[in-house]
This record gives C-alpha cells, sequence and structure tokens, in this order.
C-alpha cells in the first residue's frame, strides 16, 4: 500500500509537469499560425485558408494598408497602435466571415482576406462598406483614435490563379487607392508580367526572399 501511495504522489507532479509542457506546446503551435496581437491567421495559414477559398464561384482577394498608421504610433504610442491594429483585424475578420471568407495579417498594418462575392456588380458597395468599417474611430483609453484605409481587391472570374498572382493584382489595386488618398480600387487585369514575390511586385518592401528560403 506504502508502495503504491508513493508511486502516485510521484506520478502527480510528473503528470502535472507533462500536463503543462503540452499546454505549452499547444501554444507555441497556435503562435506560429495565428497573429498574437490581432488572433488573425498568419501568412502561412492565410495563405493555406486562402487557396481553398479561389476555388469557389465568385471569390475576390482583398488587400488592406491603413494610412495615418504611423502617426498614430508616433503620437498615441506603441500601445494604441496595437489597439488599432486589434480592431481593424477584428472588423476585417467579421467582414470577411459574414461573406464565406478568410482574413489575415500579412505583417505590419498590412492585411488580407478573401470573400465569396457572386455578383459582380454588389462588388464596389461591399468594398465601399468594408472602407467604412475600418475607417471608424477605434476607441482607446478616453480618446478616439483615427486612421484611414486603402483597399485593392481582385475578383476571380473563370479559372482561379495561382494565389500569389490573386494578391498582386490586389496589392497593386490597393497602392493605386492609396496614391490617389485612401478609399478602394478595384482590379479586372490580366495577369502581370512582371514577377511576384510573396504576393507583391518583386523589389517592394516585403518581397526579399525568406532566410534559407527558396530564390
Amino acid at each position: 500500500m506504502d508502495t503504491i501511495t508513493s508511486l502516485s504522489a510521484t506520478a502527480g507532479p510528473l503528470l502535472a509537469g507533462w500536463s503543462v509542457h503540452a499546454a505549452l506546446l499547444r501554444r507555441r503551435a497556435r503562435q506560429a499560425r495565428f497573429d498574437p496581437l490581432t488572433n488573425l491567421p498568419g501568412r502561412d495559414l492565410f495563405t493555406r485558408s486562402a487557396c481553398r477559398d479561389l476555388r469557389n464561384v465568385g471569390a475576390v482577394v482583398v488587400m488592406v494598408d491603413l494610412n495615418g498608421f504611423k502617426d498614430v504610433n508616433d503620437n498615441c504610442g506603441h500601445a494604441a497602435g496595437d489597439a488599432v491594429l486589434a480592431t481593424v483585424g477584428a472588423r476585417l475578420q467579421k467582414w470577411a466571415n459574414l461573406r464565406k471568407g478568410t482574413a489575415g495579417r500579412l505583417g505590419g498594418d498590412e492585411f488580407a482576406a478573401t470573400a465569396l462575392i457572386p455578383n459582380p456588380s454588389a462588388l464596389s458597395n461591399e468594398l465601399g462598406g468594408l472602407h467604412f468599417s475600418l475607417q471608424r474611430p477605434v476607441p482607446f483609453r478616453g480618446k478616439e483614435l483615427l486612421v484611414g484605409a486603402s483597399i485593392g481587391a481582385h475578383p476571380i472570374a473563370f479559372h482561379a490563379p495561382a494565389l500569389d498572382v490573386a494578391l498582386r493584382r490586389a496589392d497593386e489595386a490597393m497602392y493605386a487607392a492609396k496614391r490617389s488618398g485612401g478609399g478602394w480600387q478595384i482590379s479586372y487585369g490580366p495577369v502581370p508580367e512582371m514577377t511576384t514575390t510573396n504576393g507583391r511586385r518583386t523589389g517592394r518592401p516585403g518581397t526579399a526572399p525568406r532566410a534559407g528560403g527558396a530564390r
């Protein structure tokens, strides 16, 4: 009886230790797939989900970049910037979820999403609604933080292109919107001839090959 009691006393802490270790591994695995600030899928997980979404009729790829985000960080602090990113992420995720799509954070203040919008004539109104939502003030410690948004979209017409090509088309539209002061633009153009890296035109910030990755 004493032996059984001794073994139980020894096994208890051991099992508890393994339980904590397993929980830590699960947490790390989730952090590797999800952005810890916004809880959105990171680039790799978003890529897998978005590739599936592109097979559906009416799929649209969307790129979002915030306007004035650096000013919020510089003038109000990084905690305020984090609040903006978390709120924008939640709003984009809600928009994508209601349209049977996926939202993700690609890095910094740049986000991407997919959505199913079968009626092409409704796309402009859908983007207008998204733009309005993302520009709503973000409450933070008794203040209202203001940022703008530039949105680019690329609707998938027939055969789904590779995701990096679709992201590239949406990226070009987003930068066109940004150059015009914000809002949204839709890209209906052909597949770009220039090379693409990570869904953006090669040479832009964020397109350098990852260390140890394919070149």
